[in-house]
């Protein structure tokens, strides 16, 4: 049965115990992973939530999920939601092992390990047991399965996304980690270009012939490269790695300068050029931009959008859209119909295709606005509700504050992309409000990690803010 269901081949979930902020001290605290020691992965609700298919990612080890949890996931099951889909997905994948064999007792699964389900009558500490329902009964099925193994040949490993729960486990005992599905550090993240230092001559040969053979083998397809002069580093050229499957070499190639602008927008640094390039480029069909408020990830997207539906006709529209989650209090509903209830939250949309119609403030009070573009059918704007299913050809999609999106939502988006659509997601990881996603698995980095190696793919990360002097200094100091 399992087959019908088994996650892709994958080590053990990679604790946080390598990622900032979730490092375990002391001589008790090596790595689970890797460890030949049999293990027990106690399972918390938020995992199951993340990704149904966790109970499936532990190698030959066993998973244990306390009860509480079941309960707990049955009040999401009918949740119109990405948590209510993982909610009933979970449901299934117990329904159907439970086919296979008791769940109390254990039913084998298809990589050697057992899953089983399991209660406690064991109570806490009173001093961590804080009178917190559920949270409190899971954890205490964690410590009884740490005590009864605690001599024997299996190491407890509780396993939950919940940081204060994390702390609450170690203080009794309980060896904890967190659930990242990739293990990627978020500092660690590919930036989409890197520095390369030549010799001078170098240099003037790159601008000459326009090409240069790049020293190192490797480089990510679409990757961009600032070429530097070893002698006088403020020497620099820009171009592209581009591999030379003939010769096996990687070559790069210039960048246009963009001198004329791009619906009045130069670049103003080297990695809004990278972004602009990739942004132009019709065979690169899905384009990441990752960057700090302030950044131009958004402005660049949507110039660039706009230069290619109305000026040069290679698509037939610029469909724009970004997830709804509220900075703060949320104001509850929204009248009118579903262009009205998106309208605040797609105001920063329409303040960036604003200034670049470079309306003046006599022509806003006459009237004129982003409703002008989208009344002439070359912008509209999209729910991500109402995505699933469609077919979306010959457009220019822009996917606002990507970094709030799930791995599965992102999926679907990108996944309704037709014949001659191209995909731009922006985001900045830092700032997320989605509650059941963090800086390492949403689905912007998730994007980002998947598509490197592909030819149709770009990805930039923008790390000097353009918006003000007071902005950039907010973005660095806050």
């Amino acid at each position: 049965m399992q087959q019908r269901v088994k996650k892709k081949s994958s080590s053990s979930k990679k604790a946080a115990g390598s990622r900032a902020g979730a490092q375990k001290t002391g001589p008790s605290r090596a790595p689970i992973a890797g460890s030949k020691v049999h293990k027990v992965f106690v399972l918390d609700t938020n995992v199951l939530l993340h990704d149904p298919r966790a109970m499936f990612s532990f190698e030959d080890n066993d998973v244990v999920i306390p009860i509480y949890v079941v309960e707990e996931i049955d009040t999401f099951k009918k949740d119109l939601s990405e948590l209510g889909r993982n909610a009933r997905q979970v449901s299934r994948y117990l329904d159907q092992l439970r086919q296979d064999g008791s769940l109390a007792m254990g039913v084998k699964l298809d990589r050697g390990g057992k899953l089983r389900v399991a209660t406690t009558h064991l109570a806490l500490p009173e001093e961590v047991s804080m009178d917190r329902g559920q949270d409190s009964k899971i954890m205490a099925v964690a410590l009884e399965l740490t005590i009864l193994n605690k001599k024997g040949p299996s190491r407890v490993v509780f396993i939950t996304k919940d940081t204060n729960l994390r702390i609450r486990a170690d203080a009794i005992g309980i060896y904890t980690e967190d659930f990242d599905a990739d293990g990627v550090v978020i500092d660690d993240i590919y930036k989409g270009w890197q520095e390369v230092d030549v010799d001078g001559p170098q240099v003037d040969q790159f601008y000459a012939d326009g090409t240069i053979t790049l020293p190192d083998p490797y480089y990510a397809p679409n990757e961009y490269v600032v070429l530097r002069d070893k002698e006088k580093a403020t020497r620099t050229a820009l171009g592209r790695a581009r591999l030379d499957a003939e010769a096996q070499v990687t070559r790069l190639t210039p960048l246009d300068p963009y001198k004329a602008g791009v619906w009045g927008i130069r670049p103003k640094n080297r990695e809004q050029h990278f972004a602009l390039d990739a942004l132009l480029d019709d065979n690169i069909k899905l384009v990441t931009l990752v960057g700090k408020a302030g950044s131009g990830k958004t402005l660049l997207a949507i110039a660039a959008g706009l230069a290619k539906v109305t000026d040069q006709n290679v698509f037939q529209r610029l469909l724009v859209s970004r997830p709804i989650f509220p900075l703060g209090k949320d104001l509850g509903y929204l009248p009118g119909d579903v262009e009205e209830k998106l309208n605040p939250w797609m105001q920063p949309i329409f303040d960036n295709i604003e200034f670049l119609m470079g309306l003046t403030q006599k022509e806003k009070k006459r009237g004129r606005s982003h409703k002008e573009l989208i009344d002439l059918g070359i912008v509209q704007i999209e729910p991500l509700t109402y995505i699933r299913g469609r077919s979306i050809p010959a457009q220019y999609m822009i996917v606002d504050e990507a970094q709030n999106l799930t791995p599965h939502e992102v999926k679907t988006i990108i996944s309704r992309a037709g014949e001659g659509t191209k995909i731009v997601l922006t985001g900045d990881p830092y700032q997320i409000d989605n509650p059941y996603v963090d800086q390492t698995n949403n689905g912007l980095i998730h994007v980002v990690n998947r598509f490197r190696s592909e030819k149709i793919a770009a990805h930039i990360v923008l790390a000097k803010g353009e918006r003000s002097e007071l902005a950039e200094i907010a973005a660095n100091l806050l």
